[in-house]
């Protein structure tokens, strides 16, 4: 399954108003370690279909939502649910960890 790109303007309607809880990963394409990721957000992204939804979005091309939920690194990944972050993860980190980001909206 691919994930969702989202941006400044689809945001709230993707992510705030989602009927189902959604993480979002913050990241760049110069970002070494948001690719080093890409590939386990990739795979919840799947483990996880229909329970939670898993958007990306680039913080170059979407400056307003990045500003908004104050993102100072990348990748920053945060869980929202009832469009309201109730975690997050800023760095790299293993897949186990990101899942446990998943498991707490769940």
């Amino acid at each position: 399954m691919a994930m969702e790109q989202v941006n400044d303007l689809n945001f709230d309607e993707s992510v705030v108003k989602a009927d189902q809880p959604v993480l979002v990963d913050f990241s760049a394409t110069w970002c070494g370690p948001c690719k080093q990721i890409e590939p386990f957000v990739k795979q919840l992204a799947d483990e996880y279909a229909g329970q939670v939804k898993v958007v990306k979005v680039d913080i170059d091309e979407s400056p307003g939502t990045a500003a908004k939920y104050g993102i100072r690194g990348v990748p920053t990944l945060k869980m929202f649910k009832g469009g309201q972050v109730i975690a997050e993860q800023v760095g790299a980190a293993p897949k186990a960890k990101l899942a446990e980001l998943i498991k707490r909206a769940l």
